[in-house]
Order: structure tokens, then sequence, then C-alpha cells
């Protein structure tokens, strides 16, 4: 009863456009219909996102000079997409949208206040800075999250301190209402430390913002730390130090108490992900060289995988490099901390008491300068760095 009615609506959609020319037919999430054909498994002629497909491509074929129809897609996807689909006469040109920088989120975050009553104290220039790596659908949440919050204060206008306070949320989930013990919340409060004192200390770490060792969403703490600008570019420095920014809370929970926890996990995760982007994607790593030895994204699948691209003796080669780069890291926090054991008890107790230390209360507990010419808090976002 369906069969052929993705073609037909294409076939539909055409003649208004021409009807109607000039016009533009703008496809949204255009992947859905136009990935590689013959990539499933199952796939073939008859498969109906196919005839869709055809459909499409046979429709843009027929355009000419006279043809007053423009087609616009927008895709996350375009390694999937069809061949056909991006040769002249179809898609001629790629337009790749970037996230944007301070002064266009500035531009994006006055269009979503527009109609939102703002206190004298709100700076959309500052709240910009704060907000590195946000696109639209995140700075209109924001916005909406903060007109929320000031509501439900009874505030007559939205202030600054509902668009922080909303951010923190956005970005570290809701606090939970749980009740640690003592020796829990103290772990938690060694572990959070651990990462915020090798961040500190460790040459090209991003500069801690925030600790936390309220328990939000999954974790029962937070580290935060962020760049003071807009980075598009991470030398093999700053990478090292994130590596092992995320095994500083492992670090200190070995250095303060002798065991280990299972709050450790999304830090593993975090090291092992980054130390095989740096080896098999950025050709930071010696042994493998200035090689990409990642699989392709799509290539193969569950049940017909395909032919590697990589040797079993690459692959051994790929596991020794990441668990030679997080394992010296690992060493590397411990050592560290050991040597400034002083200042992770200082700062850890420093969070029992506080359970959250801004900025310079933090550099200041761990009795550490803060890095010159540092931005304060509200001139840089809080991005995740560590969680328990």
């Amino acid at each position: 009863m369906i069969v052929g009615v993705g073609a037909s609506r294409v076939r539909d959609l055409f003649q208004q456009a021409e009807a109607a020319a000039p016009s533009i037919v703008f496809i949204d999430e255009i992947d859905a219909i136009g990935r590689s054909r013959g990539s499933g498994v199952f796939s073939g002629a008859n498969d109906e996102r196919e005839q869709t497909l055809n459909q499409i491509l046979t429709e843009m074929d027929g355009f000419d000079a006279s043809t007053g129809v423009i087609v616009l897609a927008a895709t996350n996807r375009p390694d999937v997409l069809d061949p056909a689909l991006l040769r002249p006469g179809r898609f001629d040109r790629r337009v790749t949208i970037q996230a944007p920088d301070k002064a266009g989120r500035e531009q994006i975050l006055r269009v979503h206040t527009r109609d939102i009553p703002l206190a004298p104290d709100v700076d959309l220039d500052a709240l910009a800075a704060t907000t590195v790596g946000m696109v639209g659908a995140d700075l209109a949440n924001l916005a909406n999250e903060a007109a929320l919050l000031g509501a439900r204060r009874t505030h007559e206008r939205v202030q600054m301190a509902d668009f922080t306070d909303s951010l923190e949320e956005i970005e570290l989930g809701a606090a939970r209402k749980l009740t640690l013990t003592a020796a829990d919340k103290r772990r938690t409060a060694y572990h959070e430390a651990g990462h915020a004192l090798v961040g500190m200390l460790t040459p090209g770490a991003d500069p801690v913002r925030k600790i936390s060792i309220i328990p939000r969403t999954m974790s029962l703490g937070v580290t935060l730390s962020a760049p003071g600008s807009d980075r598009f570019n991470y030398d093999k420095q700053s990478l090292l130090a994130r590596i092992k920014v995320a095994t500083g809370g492992r670090a200190a929970e070995e250095v303060a108490f002798g065991d280990e926890t299972t709050g450790a996990e999304s830090d593993i995760r975090q090291a092992t992900t980054l130390a095989r982007d740096m080896v098999a994607r950025f050709g930071m790593s010696e042994e493998i060289g200035f090689v990409s030895v990642l699989p392709r994204a799509g290539n193969g699948s569950a049940l017909m995988p395909g032919v590697s691209e990589v040797s079993e003796r690459t692959r051994q080669r790929i596991d020794d490099e990441i668990r030679r780069i997080v394992g010296e890291a690992l060493s590397y926090a411990i050592k560290l901390l050991t040597g400034n054991r002083h200042r992770l008890d200082s700062l850890a107790e420093a969070l029992v008491r506080a359970e959250t230390l801004g900025e310079s209360e933090a550099y200041a507990a761990a009795g550490i300068d803060r890095p010159v010419g540092a931005p304060t808090p509200d001139q840089a976002k809080s991005a995740l760095v560590g969680s328990t």
C-alpha cells in the first residue's frame, strides 16, 4: 500500500516548485533518504528509501539554466551521502557551518532575549564569553531557562544571576537530593581536588573554574575547567595535559586512601578516548607515525563487517600506545600529588566545608596563584573536565 509513496511525493514536490518558480526547495536531514545506495545489508533496487533518493536525483538532473528552482539541503553526516548527490549539476556547493565565535554568540543571544525583560546588570557580551562552544539551539535554551528561573524567583526582570545559574544547571545538570555519608563526601572531595590540583600545576592545562561535590545527575562531584578564549586548534602538550587532569581523581584516591573506587569510570573513558584519538587520528605517536588508522564511519555493519583497513599487528600497537600514554599520565599525577600532599589536603578540606569552590577560592585553598591574565569565572565558560 505504501511502496513508491516517497518517490511520488518527490515528484509532486518538484512539480509544485517549478509551478511556483522562482522558488527554493529545502531538504532538512537529507542523510535520512540520501545515504549511499547499497550500503545496507538488505538494501536493493526495491528499497523504499533508495526509490525516493533515485527520484530526487532524477528530478535534479533535469534542471537547466531556465529552471527557477534552487535546492538546499542540510545534514550533520555528509560522509554517508550518496556520491551522486554531490556531483556537479545537483548539489554544486558545500557550506560548512561552524559553531559561532564570541561575537556571533552575542548576536544570537540578542535575538533570543529581545522579547525577555532584562535587568540592567545583564551583560550579553560577558555571557557570550562564558558560552564557548555553544550553538544557536544551546543559547536559545539558555535564554529560556534563565527566563523560567527568573519567573520562579519572582523577579520582575531576568537578572544576570539567573543566566549564570541556568548555565551551571545546563552544564552540570540539576542537583540531586542525595545525602552522602561523611566518608563518601570526604573521598569525593579528594577525588575532585585531585583533578583540580593536577590542572592547576600542569603546564598546558586549562585553568580551573569551579569545583563542586554536590551530587548532580549521575555524578557525585565535578571539576570544571576552560580556556580563556575560543580555541580551534590543540597542541600535543594541551592534549596530554587533559589526560593527566582526567587521571587526577584516581591518583588522589591512591595517594590519600591507598585504594581505588568506581568513581573514576567516566575519567577512564575520557582519557582512553583522547589517547586513542592522539594515536590513531592525530598522528601524535612516534610508534604509529603520521598515519590515520581509525576505521571510517559507516564502514561495514554488525552483520557484514567488511574487511578491516588496519592489520592485527597495528591494532595491537595502537592498544599498547594508548596504555602507555594513559599509564604515564597516571604516574605523573600520582607523583605530582604526592609531592604536593599539603595542597591536596587543604583543597579537599575546603571542599568538604564549602561543597562548592569558585575559581579564586579554589586557587586560594590550594595556595596557588591564579594564572596571570586568566579571566574571571564570569568571563570563561565552565567546561566539564572530570566527574565522579
